[in-house]
């Protein structure tokens, strides 16, 4: 839910604020796949795309020490109050090589043009046996591609292969529709991964009603 685009969430940051707060079941739902990714751990564990900072008790809790990095000022106005943060580039982390532990990136992968971007930087930053935390939506069945209008029916058109950003959605009072959203297929997100040089070690799904509409995958950079 954090972005690196400053422009579009600096307009709806105060929106946003509200809109995360209230978010009850499925925050609840992305919080535990994301503790049950990270683990618990000593150290930083920077929270890349931090948003109002809305995803900093899940780190905290486990451990770590949570520092929040994002674009938007609009966004970090809000996060200040929950955790360290600075404003920096997704794609350029104002952070020294093979300095950090462990990283995450949460409801964020659709906020980015190009989110392999985001993991090699993440892969240059982390330690030796660093954790990475990717939690997004899923990349199989959320997206301008998928109606959720008949849930627990799914139905998926063949805009899953379109990788361009889109501001059609479903939910017409949602995120998307305000900042819009680039989509990653499955196979783009995982290759992203191993082409880092992280090694994947685990993958969740969560979603209601039988349809995970969350994705998620804890990696490695390699000793």
């Amino acid at each position: 839910m954090g972005t690196t685009n400053a422009p579009a969430y600096d307009a709806h940051a105060d929106w946003y604020e509200g809109f995360v707060s209230g978010a009850g079941d499925y925050l609840r739902r992305v919080h535990a796949t994301v503790a049950e990714l990270l683990g618990a751990g000593k150290g930083v564990c920077l929270d890349i795309c931090c948003g109002t900072g809305a995803h900093a008790t899940v780190p905290a809790g486990l451990g770590w020490t949570p520092v929040g990095v994002d674009l938007s000022a609009g966004q970090l106005r809000h996060a200040r109050g929950r955790l360290p943060v600075t404003r920096g580039d997704a794609t350029a982390l104002p952070v020294v090589d093979a300095s950090l532990p462990a990283a995450m990136c949460v409801l964020a992968s659709t906020d980015l043009p190009d989110y392999p971007a985001l993991v090699r930087e993440v892969a240059r930053v982390l330690r030796p046996g660093g954790r990475f935390v990717h939690v997004g939506v899923h990349p199989c069945f959320v997206g301008a591609f998928a109606d959720w209008g008949q849930h627990p029916r799914v139905v998926v058109d063949e805009r899953y292969a379109d990788r361009s950003r889109s501001f059609d959605s479903w939910h017409t009072d949602g995120v998307r529709v305000r900042v819009g959203a680039w989509h990653l297929p499955l196979a783009d997100l995982v290759n992203a991964t191993a082409t880092a040089g992280l090694r994947l070690v685990r993958v969740a799904e969560a979603g209601p009603g039988g349809v995970p509409d969350l994705f998620g995958l804890l990696a490695v950079r390699e000793r």
